[in-house]
């Protein structure tokens, strides 16, 4: 028992330091390529100051979308873990129970309805819509006749999600100056509107890292089961409110600043899993890190595919995560099958 502990210690460790050093690698890599590649030395100087070409087009393009990139994956990530966890359905994601939908529905309606484009407005909006979204998520999946199960709640989240598109769509096309600002934010992409946004989108992630940290061992309870989990002291209603709200802060904000870019939230926690196991507060973690991981190196292969033009990050996203979503779906299929 002792060395299977700390074997499964072990390749934890290893795991965390293998991702922390590609996540170092890729931050590079997303520093140096562009439409004008940067050798290592030209990145020193560049960061330094010593070369005001390199300097510019690191400190004012590239680190601002590299910090941007690592944001707002940490956070999908971390929404996917607590999303999979509290509802216990492996399908669950911000993206495909209409969480990101309706955050981006309330952002494009508030800008072309309300004026409220950019600035603490703006993450207000996405939060708002978020959670409004969430609600009626869990209301029409509460009244199908299965309940609150996994399936109901992915065909409820997937049914939201597609009307709340069809929304945004009607609302672009009738207001030229929402089209033209959001055609490229729709699919999700690292280019940011308004700098300030990166601050404020900081801090409200950084309140909801606190709050799923907080609950992280509670989720692991509810694993067992709701009962189980009263019987060992955790409040299971207060343990969802919170982890709800955790995910409402994560993937609003990630919405707000690089719009409703899909499937990290559904791909990461089963990769981190292969690595952790079902500890939650490990694949938390670790899904903190793999997730900005992905998403810069999806990032880096939409300048490359195309280049000199970029393809928007949250088209590679879904190339990756579609065919990851159908092997689950049908992995669920044989499970419950059998």
């Amino acid at each position: 028992m002792t060395q299977a502990l700390q074997a499964s210690k072990g390749r934890t460790s290893i795991a965390f330091a293998a991702t922390a050093a590609l996540l170092v690698a890729s931050v590079v890599l997303s520093l140096a390529i562009g439409s004008r590649a940067l050798s290592l030395d030209e990145i020193w100087r560049g960061l330094t100051g010593s070369d005001p070409v390199a300097s510019a087009v690191i400190w004012q393009l590239r680190f601002p979308r590299t910090l941007l990139g690592l944001l707002v994956g940490a956070a999908l990530g971390a929404a996917g873990v607590l999303a999979q966890a509290v509802t216990r359905n492996p399908l669950a994601d911000p993206g495909l129970l209409g969480i990101s939908s309706g955050a981006a529905v309330s952002i494009v309606a508030g800008t072309a309805f309300l004026g409220i484009g950019g600035g603490a407005g703006r993450m207000v909006l996405a939060v708002a819509g978020a959670a409004l979204a969430t609600l009626i998520v869990f209301a029409f999946a509460s009244r199908s006749p299965e309940g609150l199960s996994p399936i109901s709640m992915t065909l409820a989240g997937m049914a939201i999600t597609a009307c709340l598109g069809a929304v945004v769509s009607a609302i672009v096309l009738l207001d030229a100056e929402s089209m033209d600002q959001y055609r490229f934010w729709q699919v999700g992409a690292l280019s940011l509107p308004d700098p300030r946004l990166l601050w404020i989108g900081a801090a409200v992630a950084l309140v909801g890292a606190i709050v799923a940290a907080a609950i992280s061992g509670s989720l692991g309870a509810l694993a067992l089961g709701d009962d189980t989990a009263s019987a060992l002291g955790v409040k299971v209603g207060r343990t969802r409110v919170l982890a709800g709200a955790a995910v409402v802060l994560l993937s609003g904000m990630a919405v707000a600043l690089a719009g409703p870019i899909g499937f990290i939230g559904l791909v990461i926690p089963h990769a981190a899993r292969v690595f952790v196991g079902n500890d939650v507060r490990r694949t938390l973690a670790l899904s903190a890190l793999l997730g900005p991981l992905l998403l810069t190196v999806a990032d880096i292969i939409g300048r490359v595919v195309v280049r000199p033009a970029e393809l928007q990050v949250g088209v590679v996203t879904a190339v990756i995560g579609t065919p990851v979503f159908i092997w689950l779906t049908r992995r669920m299929r044989a499970r419950k099958g059998a």
